[in-house]
């Protein structure tokens, strides 16, 4: 028998005598973990967080968020005394003159893009599988927040260094925001101290970047994990996984050794990157004045959406009260991100109002088994996709020799054409995705193998699922629907009569059911032209 060492034992019973953790340890160090891959991707934007805290505590050593005017005189000889703020003299003296400044200042720029990109993708993942639903709604809540404050981090931090580029994009922030009815003036005032571009908007941007907003997502994050590890994770369909279990690996050690190495990947991937891909060389733009423009500036990708809903919006406005409104900017200034914010806080209970379902799901679905819920998702990846893609019809035209006009007028048309589209081929391919799996369940997998039967037919030898694969296929459940009628009577139920209640029917009829049934599918058959089953095209079980 194993004894435990002095220099663990005496410190670990000293501190469970007076906290009692052992037991809470025990139990939680053996949480059972679901191991499917794509779990993983939610880790990618936890550990680009912990990647950007600490960074950014390296970067705030040495920044100086002031937009007093000072003559350079660091070590970057093209801008030796150029007036500039100091700002972007420390964003300077960071990328030259400080030890390893540059390298930890583009780690901490590609773990910000990291950062939304893995929250976004981690969004699509709990979206398609609809790990999404009862008892994870609030869990759900708390991860729309969180991607919504990712966005406005980043455009904090991206402001800081007050380099010719930021300050282009600080002043399309400005021109949104005093476009808004009623409170853009005040929302101005409180980040600029006044008239653009004033001399505060730096020093509030910073304390925002590093204090508000970080604080907001790190008890968020905490508040996330917490509900996690209470529901317990979601797990696919499979042999033995059902609502009431959790079938993988223990917390300890095999997924802290996952998450570990997980981790370093992650950093090594962002230093990596950071050291051969190079971004944002702000030496490059020069400091940033209101009187000079530069071509061809872009933001993040994560924020390229509402520049391309700029760009291709028609010019329009209209005077109501005296008050001019320039919808040219309100519109996408509020409508794109309001679209997808809101649908996807509202989805899972919009979705319960649909079906009827109340009841708790752990089992996550298969996005093919659920065509409509996917469908409505590729939708939204198209309108998010186009209006990023036209954030930069600029370069677009330049770089293909295209009209600037053909590009916008395209724009505006894909942008509805586009979700519209995809919405269709997404059904399209789930049904026909649904109907291959019934035809592996009832027929078995294709080998290849080719067999001439005693009356001359030729006919293709099918090999029975293995039992884990015909349970993941046989993990599909019907989409839940309202009932049409009480007990076969034909007699509506109380709720989906009127006006509203047929609406609800009509969308539960269409939204839920079966789609493509498996079938039985107990007999691996051999596939002629419509012929019987014939055993002798089956080949033993792997």
């Amino acid at each position: 028998m194993r004894t435990v060492p002095k220099a663990v034992a005496r410190p670990s019973g000293f501190l469970d005598d007076r906290l009692g953790g052992a037991g809470f340890l025990k139990r939680n160090l053996r949480k059972i973990f679901p191991d499917h891959w794509s779990f993983l991707l939610g880790e990618i934007a936890l550990y680009s967080f912990v990647i950007l805290l600490l960074t950014g505590t390296f970067l705030t050593l040495w920044f100086k968020p002031s937009m007093t005017e000072v003559v350079y005189d660091g070590s970057y000889a093209p801008l030796k005394g150029v007036m500039m703020s100091e700002a972007y003299a420390s964003s300077l003296e960071i990328s030259f003159d400080v030890r390893g400044g540059l390298l930890i200042r583009q780690m901490h720029h590609w773990a910000a893009l990291l950062f939304v990109a893995g929250m976004m993708v981690h969004a699509l993942r709990v979206f398609f599988t609809g790990a999404y639903r009862k008892p994870r709604e609030i869990n759900w809540l708390i991860g729309v927040a969180l991607l919504t404050l990712a966005l406005f981090e980043g455009l904090t931090g991206y402001s800081l260094p007050d380099d010719l580029l930021s300050g282009a994009g600080l002043r399309v922030t400005e021109g949104v925001v005093i476009s808004l009815p009623l409170v853009g003036t005040y929302i101005r005032f409180f980040l600029f101290g006044g008239e653009y571009p004033g001399d505060e908007v730096i020093s509030r941007f910073y304390s925002i970047h590093i204090l508000l907003i970080p604080g907001i997502i790190l008890a968020l994050v905490t508040a996330h994990l917490v509900l996690m590890w209470v529901q317990k994770h979601t797990q696919m369909p499979g042999k033995g996984r059902t609502n009431r279990n959790v079938v993988g690996a223990p917390f300890y050690p095999a997924f802290m050794a996952k998450s570990g190495a997980y981790f370093l990947f992650t950093l090594g991937t962002v230093a990596g990157l950071a050291t051969f891909a190079q971004i944002n060389p702000i030496w490059l733009y020069g400091p940033y004045t209101p009187a000079d423009v530069s071509a061809g500036s872009q933001p993040d990708f994560y924020l390229a959406f509402l520049e391309g809903a700029l760009r291709i919006m028609p010019p329009w406005e209209i005077n109501v009260l005296g008050f001019t409104l320039p919808l040219s900017v309100i519109i996408p200034a509020l409508v794109p991100l309001g679209v997808i914010v809101v649908g996807m806080a509202a989805y899972p209970f919009a979705e319960r109002w649909i079906t009827g379902d109340h009841r708790e799901h752990h089992i996550a679905d298969r996005p093919r088994n659920n065509p409509h819920r996917t469908a409505i998702g590729m939708s939204a990846v198209a309108f998010y996709g186009v209006l990023w893609l036209f954030g930069a019809n600029d370069e677009l035209s330049t770089t293909f020799h295209i009209s600037l006009n053909a590009t916008t007028y395209a724009g505006r048309v894909l942008v509805v054409a586009a979700p519209l589209l995809a919405y269709v081929l997404t059904y399209r391919i789930c049904l026909g995705l649904q109907r291959s799996d019934a035809a592996l369940v009832a027929h078995g997998v294709e080998t290849g193998v080719i067999k001439r039967l005693p009356h001359g037919e030729f006919v293709e030898v099918h090999a029975p699922l293995s039992e884990e694969s015909e349970a993941h296929l046989r993990g599909k459940e019907p989409v839940p629907a309202l009932p049409a009628g009480a007990n076969g009577s034909g007699v509506l139920p109380e709720r989906l009569r009127g006006p509203l209640g047929g609406l609800r029917g009509r969308m539960s009829r269409a939204y839920g059911g079966e789609k493509v049934p498996l079938g039985n599918g107990h007999t691996p058959e051999t596939l002629g032209n419509g012929h019987a089953p014939k055993k002798q095209g089956v080949l033993p079980p792997h």
